[in-house]
């Protein structure tokens, strides 16, 4: 934790008033730590993904408030070169929601909508970096995404999440063991801002009979130059003539996995655009650049079982570092992963990022599943 500043040691007798309560930005008579809904599940959350331009390294870092919990965490996952290192931490929320830190993983928000710095601080696990990212693409609001006639269980009003994704070029370093990449020109990554109920937040115990993770789609987060395909959504340039974004029907796949752990490897997938074209995407894992989330939390932590929203004790830091070479290591982790992809379109090649959940994905293209298929 940071140092208290004068008076920071006082906000917690204020309650409910938090210091962001001190903005002209209420929409309701109820100060901002309250919230709307009692549900327990409920959930601020970001999200990135950046990499170099060799794609060498990769960074994956989240992190999520439970107000009605009063929990905060975050992870950072550091991808260099097959070794896999990741950095989980824990808090109370307490009062201040502006404060992002949580342990080591200290994010910053320099210009709403432009502009985060994503700083993990040394740490035992010998891992750092400092990085600035930078939006390029029109973030555009994600109406609720909920149907309120069919919840779990029956009876029930669905759960809603509700933000904006988009994509941006990073700039800055990582440091591994004493090595630092320094990250220029070409460095890129993709973001998103979500926030709702439900998504996994509790683990079993708090799932309703709901399922933990989002099916067996993935998705994939690919920035060609005129265009960006964020899962079922494209995006375009700040200051582009084309509509804020354009939708995409569900794509059809024929995907290739690697023998000795059924990982996605190489993929062609056919997406059809709201605007009526058609855009085939050739995905090709590079090495063991993947990105486990499981090690954040999605689907429970391979080794401690942590799921997002779950940890209720001491303020805790903990992590792990993996060597993918390992097949066995690889099925150990495998869930909900971010594979760093050299992805080609119309002869422009970009390197993007290609999300599965493993082994579903190929448990899915051996069952027939119509828009499934192997490779």
């Amino acid at each position: 934790m940071s140092d208290l500043t004068v008076g920071d040691e006082h906000f917690a007798e204020q309650f409910p008033l938090s210091p962001l309560d001190d903005y002209l930005i209420h929409q309701t008579p109820d100060p901002i730590r309250v919230m709307a809904t009692g549900d327990p599940r409920a959930y601020e959350r970001y999200w990135m993904i950046c990499h170099d331009p060799a794609g060498e390294v990769m960074v994956a870092t989240g992190g999520s408030f439970y107000p009605n919990l009063d929990r905060a965490e975050a992870y950072a996952i550091v991808n260099f070169r097959g070794r896999h290192t990741s950095v989980r931490s824990f808090r109370d929320l307490g009062v201040d929601r502006a404060d992002l830190r949580v342990g080591p993983i200290a994010p910053e928000i320099i210009r709403g909508l432009r502009e985060w710095r994503y700083v993990l601080e040394p740490n035992e696990w010998g891992v750092s970096y400092d990085l600035t990212f930078r939006d390029t693409t029109r973030q555009v609001f994600r109406e609720p995404l909920s149907d309120s006639a069919h919840g779990t269980p029956p009876g029930r009003r669905n759960d809603v999440t509700a933000g904006f994704e988009g994509f941006g070029t990073v700039e800055g370093w990582v440091e591994v063991e004493g090595t630092r990449v320094e990250l220029g020109p070409g460095s890129a990554g993709t973001r998103d801002r979500h926030w709702g109920t439900g998504r996994g937040v509790g683990g079993p115990a708090m799932s309703l009979g709901g399922r933990l993770h989002v099916g067996v789609s993935g998705n994939a987060f690919v920035p060609f130059a005129d265009w960006t395909l964020w899962g079922d959504r494209v995006y375009y340039p700040f200051g582009d003539s084309r509509p804020g974004a354009t939708r995409v029907a569900k794509p059809t796949r024929r995907l290739r996995f690697d023998p000795d752990t059924d990982i996605f490897a190489e993929g062609i997938v056919e997406y059809r655009l709201g605007s009526g074209e058609v855009k085939e995407l050739h995905y090709e894992h590079l090495g063991h650049q993947t990105a486990f989330l499981r090690c954040g939390m999605y689907g429970g932590t391979p080794e401690s079982g942590i799921h997002q929203g779950s940890y209720d004790g001491p303020a805790l830091t903990e992590g792990e570092t993996y060597d993918l070479a390992d097949p066995r290591t690889r099925i150990g982790l495998r869930g909900l992963d971010e594979h760093l992809c050299r992805v080609t379109c119309e002869g422009e090649t970009v390197i993007g990022v290609y999300q599965t959940i493993d082994p579903v994905a190929y448990e899915t293209c051996k069952s027939g599943r119509p828009g499934w298929a192997f490779l």
